[in-house]
């Protein structure tokens, strides 16, 4: 990367934090932010009374095999369908290697009958609002800034610098894309 793309990144990740910094909302266990998809923390994921309370069908885990977050298909048994990513909340993991997997799931989750998908991840801050924010932008055209915009009018997030720029990326590639086919 060059030094002035590195620094065009720095201010447009500093633009999109002031975007989060935004956000009045507390950090609560879990929340609605689109229709049927939510985000959580570990404790709303292994809880199954609140999973059935909310009418949860499908559970994706963000930090999947990390202490603290184990989870399986065994765990929900026939209530939820699982996918766990094994992600790092750290500035050097590729979480872009899994977006077409989640955004795939979430977005075969919604479309089905009475479908609704909790992303969590430990917090429910960065892995899984990561995963979400890419949801948006790649199943409904949405900006990266419009789909921060979005989230955080429900729920407090907070992806790490590193998450940020893949998103970033993402959003480079889905812009260029959709000028050369803007049927994409």
């Amino acid at each position: 990367m060059s030094r002035s793309n590195w620094q065009q990144d720095r201010v447009a990740i500093k633009e999109l934090q002031l975007i989060l910094d935004s956000c009045k909302l507390g950090l609560t266990p879990v929340d609605e932010v689109w229709p049927n998809l939510y985000i959580g923390n570990v404790a709303v994921a292994q809880n199954r009374k609140t999973l059935h309370k909310l009418g949860i069908t499908h559970v994706l885990n963000a930090a999947h095999s990390k202490q603290g977050s184990i989870g399986d298909q065994g765990f929900y048994g026939n209530a939820c369908i699982y996918l766990g990513i094994p992600a790092e909340d750290s500035e050097s993991f590729d979480l872009s290697q899994y977006f077409k997997a989640a955004v795939d799931f979430i977005h075969k989750a919604l479309k089905s009958k009475d479908g609704k998908v909790l992303v969590h991840c430990i917090m429910g801050v960065s892995r899984s609002a990561t995963l979400v924010l890419a949801y948006l932008m790649m199943r409904h055209r949405l900006s990266l800034r419009d789909s921060l915009r979005h989230v955080t009018q429900n729920r407090a997030i907070y992806p790490n610098q590193h998450f940020l720029s893949l998103l970033l990326k993402l959003d480079e590639q889905l812009t260029l894309r959709r000028r050369l086919c803007p049927l994409l």
